[in-house]
């Protein structure tokens, strides 16, 4: 156990388990460090299997860590609600969602499908407006709470991903709107824009080599971030010591987004 900056909360974390068995993604690392700090964790995950590892390796590090398996598909609003009321009928209450679901598609416009562009914005998107719309008054019965939406820099800076970086576009705006629309209520909403860190969403692929090291040589850190890096961010942004922050974009991104393009 950590600081226990967490203590008390609930959190539910959507893609809190790993295309690689023992990888770490975002999601995966959100929910162990949340947990660490103290929060009881509903790890949400469309396959079962991979939220249950995530709790594996939890109760490895603490074995009497509150955490609990959710299988669940975040496109349906029904799944969606049933989660936010499996997390309230374990504890009580719910303080914290971070929606990390998410998929990549490439192309233009042109090149495409309409069925790839409306699975996108319904993986991207759409289940963290549902996810959001079951959240938000399960954590105003609460008195508050935080959400964290996670974007791309690939939303700022495109690259041949018109599909995903309109939808991580989209998450931006969702998030900035949210924020206005729930401060009342004590929520505060913010947004994570990962750069071009090493997960398994990225290598379960099958990323060459040369492409991973062109990949981390893009920050002038000249270091390779990872899915922790996220979830660290995540940890900040959900804790009281962010009380004072909504609405704002983070990039973690190594500093790829104050680069140049001619700088390697």
């Amino acid at each position: 156990m950590g600081s226990a900056r967490l203590a008390g909360k609930v959190a539910i974390v959507t893609g809190a388990g790993s295309q690689v068995d023992e990888g770490i993604g975002n999601g995966r690392a959100a929910a162990i460090l949340f947990a660490r700090e103290g929060a009881k964790v509903l790890l949400v995950d469309r396959k079962r299997s991979a939220a249950e590892a995530t709790f594996d390796m939890i109760r490895e590090e603490d074995p009497e860590a509150e955490v609990d398996v959710f299988e669940a598909d975040v496109t349906s609003s029904d799944d969606c609600k049933a989660m936010v009321e499996k997390a309230v009928a374990n504890w009580g209450r719910l303080d914290i969602l971070d929606n990390n679901v998410g998929i990549g598609i490439g192309g233009t416009v042109v090149a495409v499908s309409e069925d790839d562009w409306d699975r996108i914005m319904s993986v991207n998107v759409k289940s963290m407006m549902l996810a959001s719309k079951h959240a938000v008054p399960a954590m105003a019965a609460s008195g508050g709470g935080a959400i964290v939406n996670i974007s791309s820099i690939a939303a700022m800076r495109p690259s041949g991903l018109t599909p995903y970086s309109t939808s991580k576009g989209a998450v931006i705006s969702l998030t900035k709107a949210m924020a206005i629309d729930h401060a009342r209520e004590g929520i505060r909403v913010n947004c994570i824009a990962p750069g071009p860190v090493y997960t398994p969403m990225v290598y379960a692929g099958g990323m060459s080599e040369e492409l991973r090291e062109r990949r981390r040589r893009a920050s002038p850190l000249d270091i390779e971030g990872s899915g922790w890096d996220v979830g660290y961010a995540a940890l900040f942004l959900v804790s009281d010591e962010a009380r004072y922050i909504t609405g704002v974009v983070l990039p973690v991104d190594g500093g790829v987004m104050v680069t140049g393009p001619g700088r390697r």
